[in-house]
């Protein structure tokens, strides 16, 4: 199961109610934080989740309103908070560019052996891997290169059987963790015990998509498909779709649309203009795709393979 919570969807300016861009992804001890917009840290105190382990941050792209809240999180970090290293994946502009808003700006001159910045460009593919969950980029086409989506997905897993472990007579203890692990076991009586014996069907893994600024879905359908929630950008409405285009972005149809496409569980919008009523995109996107929500700022939400709604 992950947790989302969402600190700011606004799209390319504050409004009263709405933040810049940034997220936060949750996934038992993992904390990432997916873009970070200006003001981000304040959201994130206002959110009540605080700073601790939230050192790995995940950049869709390079545009300002998705970045310029790194310089303030880093400069607290460095100062102020039990946090002495920050990871920042993206694309390679992406990186240099905050690179520049670091180095030039914020932390020049302070003391780089105490608060450590790792840049880690972003590939198409495999970005972590741990037991349980694999963490993937893939490309997004925006306005220029370098723009990513990501997917989180948890590894599918085979359930023990302990009624039939029981019957079988194997003990409590290491040998459960041996056939969980996918390896055989010998009882004291000689008996070879497989897996196969005590591990039923495998269940797929909960799968949750963030697309962050996009100007075409077609070549994201194969990364989305079959996702039990997909969160994505709907910074326009279908009157104003010619605008959309000419700045590289989404409608709220065009997302609903993907969403019906590629057979998802649930759809959370975000990266909302401030020229239209929550009430207008979500009536737009709810026509084509009912199971839709508009995000708002300090929503959060879980999403597993039974639930992914507020």
């Amino acid at each position: 199961m992950f947790e989302v919570i969402f600190l700011g969807t606004s799209a390319s300016a504050p409004s009263v109610h709405r933040g810049l861009s940034a997220n936060v992804v949750l996934y038992k001890e993992h904390r990432f934080l997916i873009d970070c917009g200006e003001g981000t840290q304040r959201q994130i105190l206002q959110s009540g989740m605080g700073f601790k382990r939230l050192n790995k941050v995940l950049l869709t792209h390079g545009h300002l309103d998705h970045i310029l809240g790194l310089g303030g999180l880093a400069s607290t970090f460095s100062r102020w908070e039990a946090v002495d290293s920050m990871e920042i994946y993206g694309g390679e502009a992406t990186l240099e560019r905050v690179k520049d808003l670091l180095f030039r700006v914020v932390l020049r001159g302070s003391d780089r052996s105490a608060f450590k910045v790792k840049f880690v460009p972003i590939k198409a593919g495999l970005l972590l891997e741990d037991d349980s969950l694999q963490l993937s980029a893939f490309p997004v086409t925006h306005r220029g290169a370098d723009s990513y989506g990501f997917i989180f997905e948890e590894k599918s897993r085979r359930p023990f059987l302990n009624e039939q472990a029981e019957a079988l007579g194997v003990p409590i203890g290491p040998e459960r963790r041996q056939l969980v692990s996918g390896n055989p076991i010998v009882l004291d009586d000689g008996r070879v015990i497989e897996p196969e014996e005590v591990l039923g069907p495998e269940i797929p893994g909960t799968k949750l998509v963030f697309v962050g600024d996009a100007s075409r879905t077609d070549n994201l359908l194969p990364y989305v498909q079959d996702a039990d929630a997909l969160i994505i950008e709907a910074t326009y409405i279908e009157t104003e779709a010619d605008m959309a285009r000419r700045f590289g972005h989404l409608t709220a149809a065009q997302s609903a649309r993907l969403a019906r496409d590629a057979n998802i569980k649930d759809l959370y919008l975000t990266h909302l203009s401030r020229r239209y009523r929550e009430s207008d995109v979500l009536t737009e996107a709810q026509a084509i795709f009912p199971n839709t929500t508009v995000a708002r700022d300090f929503d959060r939400v879980k999403i597993s393979k039974d639930k992914a709604r507020l």
